[in-house]
Formats: structure tokens, sequence, C-alpha cells
């Protein structure tokens, strides 16, 4: 396994929601932003960890987040979607303001990679009877994000369906109240995203260094 070599330090910052939190872990190692900073620092990075995420939080609640992140955050990971969904936001809405928030993340100098909103028809909680129209609307927004996030200079990692096929059925991904991830659905989660934080990370470096 490779050390931290001499490069610059990388200041990893974790915006959105509950998921980017780390909500349902048994540990607080155990959330996205912790296993991700043992994934860069394995591959030779530097890694400050600032977790800015707030449960609860829609894509409006990203521009509080983005002003305590700037100036100072050189990869941002954003995380979030799920409570757009769940409090009926209107897509067109939701992704307009994480494109701001991308937006002004770049601006400052960062790099951004957007993990879009999950597949919530995986839910143990959604009768089987509505997954269809559960899993349209996450679509939907998901389309949205996508798009935005590419054209504001964000790497998307569209890893929801991925992710949803290993959730599926498998009450051990979740949590006690059968809603967030669990330990074990946080590295299920961790293991997709992170070829995706690696990859901007290196080409990050990679710029540095030139």
């Amino acid at each position: 396994m490779p050390g931290v070599t001499d490069s610059p330090r990388l200041h990893l910052a974790l915006l959105g929601d509950s998921i980017a939190f780390g909500t349902g872990t048994e540990r607080v190692e155990d959330g996205l932003g912790p296993r991700l900073a043992v994934a860069l620092r394995a591959d030779g990075h530097d890694v400050a960890l600032a977790v800015l995420a707030v449960p609860g939080a829609v894509s409006a609640d990203l521009a509080a987040q983005v002003r305590r992140a700037v100036p100072g955050t050189d990869l941002a990971v954003v995380v979030v979607g799920a409570n757009d969904l769940a409090r009926m936001v209107a897509p067109e809405r939701a992704a307009t303001a994480l494109g701001e928030a991308v937006r002004a993340l770049r601006a400052a100098g960062a790099d951004v990679v957007v993990v879009p909103a999950p597949d919530m028809s995986s839910l143990p909680l959604v009768p089987p009877a509505l997954r269809p129209v559960v899993r349209a609307a996450c679509a939907e927004l998901q389309r949205r994000q996508e798009e935005v996030a590419e054209s504001a200079g964000a790497r998307v990692a569209a890893v929801a369906a991925h992710v949803s096929s290993t959730f599926d059925g498998d009450l051990s991904m979740f949590a006690a109240d059968r809603y967030h991830p669990s330990s074990a659905g946080y590295a299920a989660i961790a293991a997709v995203l992170v070829p995706f934080v690696l990859d901007a990370a290196r080409a990050r470096r990679d710029g540095e260094v030139a």
C-alpha cells in the first residue's frame, strides 16, 4: 500500500444530506467521508477531511454548505437529492440549486464529484406496487442532476443503479430505521464511489505536479 507522498494536502469536503453526513452508521469512521479519506490516503494523498453535510438537507441548502467549504476545499463530494424526492421538491428546482452549488465550488478552485439522488424504490418502506412510480421520479431527478452537474464542471458518479441492486431485499444494508444505510450499506456505497473520487484526486495532483 503506497504511503502518503510529499504532494500538497488535499482538503476533502463532504456536502449534502444525511448520506454524506453518515447517519445510520454504528461508528463515525464507517461513514462515507471517513471511508473516502482512507481510500485517498492509501492512494498516497495527504487528506484533511471536513464533513459539512447536514442531515435533512435538500439541494437548496447546499448554498450554506458551500459558504462553509470555500475557500480552502480542493475536492468536494456532493451527495444530495433524497430529501428533495421525499419532500416532492420540483426536479428542475432541485437541479438548479445543485448547479449553482457546483459552479460556486468550481469558481473557488475546487474539483467536484456529484453523487445524484439514490433510487429510493429499494427502500423497505416502499410498497412493491409503488416502486415503479418512485423509481421513475428518482430517475427524472437523477437525469436533471447529471445534466447540470456536468455543465457546471463536475464529475458525475452515477452509482444509483448499482447501489440500488445491492440494497434491494438486503436488510443488512439498512440501519434500524430501514431508511438510512447501515455501516455495511456505507461500505457498499463507498466501494462504487471510490474510483470516481480517486480519479478526481489523481487528476488534480497530476495537474499540480505538471
